[in-house]
């Protein structure tokens, strides 16, 4: 039987976490920059002011004072501009937990990880985040809206982290590796959940039996068995599934597909195991049933000389 799309791990997806570019507001007293071609421009006049003359935005938008190395306008921040952004100075100390940051701001937001402040709401749920860039993501959630899209497929993303991980499905990049085993990844959340065949860390416990899982999917797969709960229905018959897998094997049944061949004559199958089972015509290998049979699934225990292996024997009757 095929493996179930395991639900998707946001909270192990490293690109679906870092910051929204253009999404954070920019926190009370924070020393953030204002680059040349900023529609407003604060001279040191307008300092503390919400007064803005047109024509000195205009005239600074037409001939930008930059800096040498990165264009950032000569303002009354150009010094500390240098002194922080190039030399990596981060003046501002966390006094609970030592970190230091470069930005009062990032300090601010910072601080809520030890106060558990979350001052922004979500007026439709009223789900509360610690910076208004996330709150900013979560509302296309109620709304729809999906910003980034796919150049190659056009396929549309409401974070800007989902498209940088969807690009590299064209691009074949895979920039997380295993230290172990060499094997690549597109995103760190497949590489964190890889990890655990090494170690054999299984985190996910099911309360009801006590059962350990490495995903969080498998986790919630099998709590179904306790529940009862088959959330996957055939829009033809009506027959609900546990898990999305079982569904797609079984819409096969309506729609004729076989997708698994054997290379040796050429027959087509609507599932793997019954390939593996089927190649044993062809390569010899007896093998004798155990008739450990589970009343509750569609699965066999096969004892071969050759092994022990389990396989789907549904449409194989004994």
């Amino acid at each position: 039987q095929e493996d179930p799309e395991p639900p998707q791990m946001k909270e192990e997806q490293e690109e679906l976490c870092t910051s929204q570019e253009g999404e954070h507001e920019l926190e009370p007293n924070s020393n953030h920059l204002l680059s040349y071609n900023s529609p407003v421009t604060v001279t040191p006049h307008q300092e503390g002011s919400e007064h803005v003359d047109s024509r000195s935005t205009r005239n600074a938008a037409l001939k930008p004072k930059s800096h040498s190395s990165c264009n950032v306008a000569k303002s009354s921040l150009s010094e500390h501009h240098r002194d922080v952004v190039h030399t990596g100075e981060k003046p501002y100390s966390c006094e609970t937990c030592g970190k230091n940051f470069s930005e009062r701001g990032k300090l601010t937001v910072h601080m809520r990880t030890h106060t558990g402040e979350r001052p922004y709401s979500c007026q439709s749920c009223g789900k509360s985040f610690s910076e208004r860039g996330p709150l900013t993501v979560h509302m296309r959630t109620h709304t729809g809206e999906k910003p980034y899209s796919c150049e190659t497929c056009g396929k549309n993303f409401s974070e800007r982290g989902q498209l940088t991980v969807h690009m590299r499905t064209h691009t074949g990049e895979r920039p997380y590796s295993c230290e172990t085993c060499g094997k690549g990844f597109s995103e760190r959340g497949k590489l964190t959940v890889h990890m655990r065949v090494h170690t054999g860390e299984k985190p996910y416990s099911c309360e009801t039996c006590g059962k350990n899982f490495c995903e969080r999917g498998q986790l919630t797969v099998h709590m179904r068995t306790h529940t009862g709960e088959k959330p996957y229905s055939c829009e033809t018959c009506g027959k609900n599934f546990s898990e999305r897998g079982q569904l797609t094997v079984h819409m096969r049944i309506h729609t004729g597909e076989k997708p698994y061949s054997c290379e040796t004559c050429g027959k087509n199958f609507t599932q793997r195991g019954q390939l593996t089972v089927h190649m044993r015509v062809h390569t010899g290998k007896s093998f004798i049933h155990c008739h450990d049979l589970c009343q509750n699934t569609q699965f066999i225990k096969v004892c071969c000389i050759w092994g022990c292996i389990a396989a789907d024997l549904s449409g194989f009757p004994c």
